[in-house]
């Protein structure tokens, strides 16, 4: 097993290896892209719009319209007018993917991404439903994009590899993995608030790195809850020992019915 101080100095690499995992990931969300192309192209933006609706993640298709199968094909599409939206994505996923997926494998790896994808998926639903009990008309805007299972990816990186360097635009300036999280989880959360981009789902984007963190330190958090439990227990059977050793502190002996020598 390499040491600590090994993977801390490690750096991103550019290199163009492809893990199984991220490499299936890629293909099946160029796959559709595709798809939203010909559809958008041969059928009209239209019929496109429907199909977005339908795989999107629309939190009144949800609740109340019962179409259970979005906050997981929600990530699979991308916006047909901005290229930009699936390669900055998949740049992104392939970057910092092969990494996490080195450490953990194919299966689990697929296993944490679309944890961190549907989550982030569920909780934007949630967010977006929790007015209509005000009388707030209910959100039929579609959300699509990997955003918010590969913000999940970028806190599984902070967490597993904090001090590694991560070079920005190519440029020789290098930051450490873990202040660049920070800075992009200070961002979409100002962004939930109402600043920057209008069209950019912040609550995706901060609802997988808040699941992501919460599944990578269950272990931290179950360990204190199991140690707090065993304490009180420990103090619980303490004192029902202590109540019952003064109890028989108390008491005269009694007397054997005979004695056997």
């Amino acid at each position: 097993m390499a040491s600590r101080s090994t993977i801390r100095t490690h750096r991103i690499s550019f290199d163009f290896y492809i893990t199984p995992g991220v490499q299936l990931l890629l293909i099946a969300n160029f796959a559709i892209y595709f798809l939203q192309l010909f559809i958008h192209y041969f059928r009209g933006a239209h019929v496109e719009h429907q199909f977005e609706m339908w795989f999107g993640l629309v939190p009144s298709g949800v609740i109340p319209g019962l179409r259970i199968w979005q906050p997981f094909t929600y990530l699979f599409l991308h916006s047909v007018d901005d290229l930009r939206h699936i390669l900055s994505n998949m740049f992104a996923l392939w970057m910092f993917g092969k990494e996490v997926e080195l450490i953990w494998g194919r299966d689990r790896f697929l296993r944490y991404y679309f944890l961190t994808g549907i989550g982030a998926g569920i909780l934007n639903v949630i967010v977006s439903t929790v007015p209509t009990l005000w009388g707030r008309p209910p959100a039929d805007i579609p959300t699509i994009g990997a955003s918010g299972a590969i913000y999940g990816v970028l806190i599984a990186c902070a967490i597993l590899f904090p001090e590694r360097q991560f070079s920005l635009f190519f440029l020789p300036i290098y930051i450490r993995m873990r202040t660049i999280v920070i800075i992009m989880a200070a961002i979409t959360f100002l962004g939930t608030l109402g600043l920057g981009e209008g069209r950019v789902s912040h609550i995706c984007h901060l609802g997988g790195m808040l699941i992501g963190y919460l599944y990578l330190r269950r272990d931290s958090y179950l360990f204190r809850i199991r140690n707090e439990v065993s304490d009180w227990k420990y103090q619980r059977n303490r004192k029902k020992f202590d109540v019952y050793i003064n109890k028989q502190k108390k008491e005269p002996p009694s007397h054997p019915d005979r004695w056997v020598n």
